[in-house]
């Protein structure tokens, strides 16, 4: 009997859990393409150009980068279920600051704090995923937490535009709370509690070099498409992005 509850709570959780990460992956793809939309509206609204409400966007991606490659190992540290419904909450909160901002530093300021929410939310969503799906229903959950990458991007601009159109670009972050609220809950109810583990040392060389080498990458090609931007230096900082990540590449390895 024990048997069988435990193979009917597999099976429900291979079904439920990857559609609660893609609901997380959706806001998070589709915050990140309905902005473009709303920037020339933004830029009117906190009396400054577009490139510096872009900043936004950069910082936004840069977090990303920087906090990804360390969400496994909190994740490990803390608990999955832990550190993923406060990557929601964190991402929530976020999101009704960048609403709320009424200027361009504290709108860069909350992109940071949301790019630290949506670091925590995918990879460790697909961590869950991975830890609580069988292998039959593997593929059906790879599948179900992919399509959003493919969707949100095609509706963003579109969701963007009525909303700028009709509304305020305020809305357009504040469409991620009702979202957000019924994935929370959905995390209470579905999402089994994995307690944190003691884990081997973090390795704090190879994650301030792999930081480092993609900040400088995402940086240097972000600068590279600003007309008014020197190509060299942008060139410059790219080139020691690449060197950096060959570094971090041979201190990880030993």
């Amino acid at each position: 009997m024990r048997r069988l509850l435990v193979a009917r709570q597999v099976e429900r959780n291979s079904i439920i859990l990857p559609f609660i990460v893609a609901a997380t992956y959706f806001m998070e793809s589709l915050d990140t393409t309905i902005i473009a939309t709303a920037l020339p509206q933004m830029a009117r609204s906190f009396h400054v150009g577009p490139n510096e409400v872009s900043l936004g966007m950069t910082a936004y991606m840069l977090t990303l980068a920087v906090l990804i490659p360390i969400s496994g190992w909190i994740a490990d540290r803390y608990g999955t279920r832990t550190v993923f419904g406060s990557a929601v909450v964190i991402f929530t909160l976020a999101s009704i600051f960048c609403g709320a901002a009424n200027s361009a530093l504290s709108f860069t300021v909350a992109r940071i704090l949301q790019g630290a929410g949506g670091a925590m939310m995918v990879p460790v969503g697909r961590m869950i995923v991975a830890r609580n799906t069988d292998q039959a229903h593997m593929l059906r959950a790879i599948s179900a937490i992919t399509w959003p990458a493919i969707i949100a991007p095609v509706v963003g601009p579109t969701v963007g535009g009525f909303i700028t159109t009709y509304a305020s670009w305020h809305w357009v972050f504040f469409l991620n709370i009702p979202f957000s609220i019924a994935v929370f809950v959905a995390i209470a109810v579905y999402v089994p509690n994995q307690p944190g583990q003691r884990t081997r040392k973090l390795d704090i060389t190879g994650l301030l070099l792999t930081s480092a080498a993609l900040v400088s990458l995402l940086y240097g090609m972000e600068l590279a498409s600003h007309t008014s931007a020197s190509l060299m230096l942008a060139g410059g900082i790219i080139a020691a992005g690449f060197l950096i990540g060959i570094l971090a590449g041979v201190t990880t390895r030993k």
